[in-house]
């Protein structure tokens, strides 16, 4: 898809949003047509509990399925739906629709021998491997619950994680990799199940090459042979109000809290914003340069682009370092990417090792068509060094953990609007976002006020936090 910034455009947007603010079911009714539904919900909005509302509640679905299943049904299982590139490694490896599918159903079967069902929480602390996004992806096919730990994280992190989530099993790797170094993962893991009072009966270990993990008897399963030994796992069905994920963000209490992600909002947003927020099509090249410990990795790694029917790319390695600060546009020429989205941070390191842009000159990127940036304030000085020189649009998007996917976007699949630096552009459709002062009333122009966003929030965003409903009320909605 191109960009929508011809005149046949103009005026889209306004209309988009508009008529999803008057007519919220309607317009997610609509959306929800982009995915394959088990049976189709009673009601798109269900209003009856505040706040805690609920999104195509009846409805029955399989967020796996959708991701892998039916491309493949549909004759698309030998186009490429990941790609993993390890600068730390020096090796890639794709995955095409069918052989994903093969390899997701495999580890469900793994996951289900070892007495994960459907409601049980997995807890997965891996490195950027693509045996992260299968396990992710194994947990939705079975109806298991996934909450990934981002493997910075130390013992006691991880540790307050498990005794939150309760999980039934983790699934870990030997180590990860970091430039110059290798960080041995089971170590921690063995520490954090100490600490843990919530200890789980089993863990899958990824063994890596780069280091071997020493194995617990009567605990730890090697992946391979956990694998080597399962049947293929077939789709269980969910209702779209089931929990897909937990995904825990700092809590001011010390502890973590767990925003909880709906399996029929959270696909029925994320399909929707492929085409509509990041201009792409189904086949076309996505990478988000994340973490699939983040909210980013789960929504743009793995779940959006697989929804869509996008080829997603996978990259372990940096910015700069791995091997130096081309290290983006390498990835970006070799894999064909047409749309990237990363942090501002990521580019303050290119700027600063390469401040002319020297190395961008080296790589072929006529397929480069849009770079997005979140994750904190883009300051318009790296943006404007972005723009002269990649010489495409640079769209400075806001959204967070809690959110699951934008809030304010340029909306590149509905019209392009002027960029203005130091802004993420207006509120995306489905959002109703206002600045209101200490009295509750909307700022005037100039006045400083909070950003708020008006209830229900729209699908894909969260429900309510894990086990904690006055939690959830206190935190977000209170003020």
């Amino acid at each position: 898809m191109s960009i929508a910034n011809s005149p046949a455009a103009k005026g889209r947007y306004a209309a988009l949003h508009r008529r999803s603010r008057e007519d919220p079911e309607g317009f997610w009714g609509e959306a929800a047509e982009g995915i394959d539904w088990i049976r189709r919900w009673d009601k798109v909005l269900d209003a009856a509990n505040p706040p805690f509302y609920r999104w195509f509640a009846g409805g029955v679905l399989n967020t796996c399925y959708n991701c892998l299943d039916r491309h493949v049904e549909r004759g698309r299982g030998d186009r490429t739906a990941l790609i993993y590139d390890s600068a730390m490694t020096g090796r890639t490896e794709r995955f095409t629709y069918a052989g994903l599918r093969d390899r997701v159903a495999r580890f469900a079967g793994a996951l289900r021998a070892n007495g994960v069902a459907k409601g049980d929480r997995v807890v997965i602390y891996m490195p950027m491997v693509p045996e992260a996004a299968i396990a992710m992806l194994a947990c939705a096919r079975i109806g298991a619950v996934h909450s990934v730990v981002f493997g910075g994280f130390a013992a006691p992190e991880l540790a307050t994680r498990l005794d939150d989530a309760k999980p039934k099993l983790v699934v870990s790797a030997s180590c990860g990799l970091e430039p110059g170094r290798v960080i041995a993962y089971k170590p921690l893991l063995d520490h954090a199940i100490e600490l843990a009072s919530a200890k789980p009966a089993r863990c899958i270990i990824l063994q890596r090459p780069q280091a071997e993990a020493s194995m617990t008897v009567g605990r730890d399963v090697d992946w391979e042979a956990a694998v080597a030994a399962a049947s293929p796992a077939e789709c269980v069905p969910v209702a779209a109000t089931d929990p897909l994920y937990v995904l825990y963000t700092s809590g001011t209490t010390g502890q973590p809290k767990g925003i909880v992600r709906d399996n029929g909002g959270h696909a029925v947003a994320l399909k929707w914003s492929m085409s509509n927020i990041y201009g792409v099509e189904p086949d076309e090249v996505f990478w988000a340069a994340s973490d699939v410990g983040w909210v980013v990795g789960h929504s743009y790694i793995v779940y959006g682009p697989l929804l869509h029917g996008c080829t997603s790319v996978m990259y372990e390695g940096k910015p700069v370092g791995t091997p130096d600060a081309g290290a983006f546009w390498r990835v970006i020429a070799q894999h064909g990417v047409s749309t990237f989205f990363t942090a501002p941070t990521a580019f303050r390191a290119i700027k600063r090792d390469d401040p002319d842009g020297r190395l961008i000159r080296d790589y072929d990127l006529r397929n480069f068509r849009a770079l997005f940036l979140a994750g904190e304030r883009s300051d318009p000085p790296t943006l404007e060094w972005a723009e002269a020189h990649l010489k495409v649009p640079v769209i400075d998007h806001w959204w967070q953990t809690e959110t699951g996917w934008p809030v304010a976007s340029d909306c590149l699949g509905i019209e392009f609007l002027p960029v203005k630096h130091g802004s993420p552009t207006k509120a995306v459709p489905g959002w109703d976002v206002q600045v209101l002062n200490l009295e509750g009333k909307p700022a005037k122009p100039g006045e400083i006020g909070a950003i708020v966003c008006k209830l229900p929030l729209p699908p894909g965003t969260l429900p309510t936090l894990w086990n904690a409903d006055a939690r959830y009320v206190e935190a977000y909605l209170r003020t």
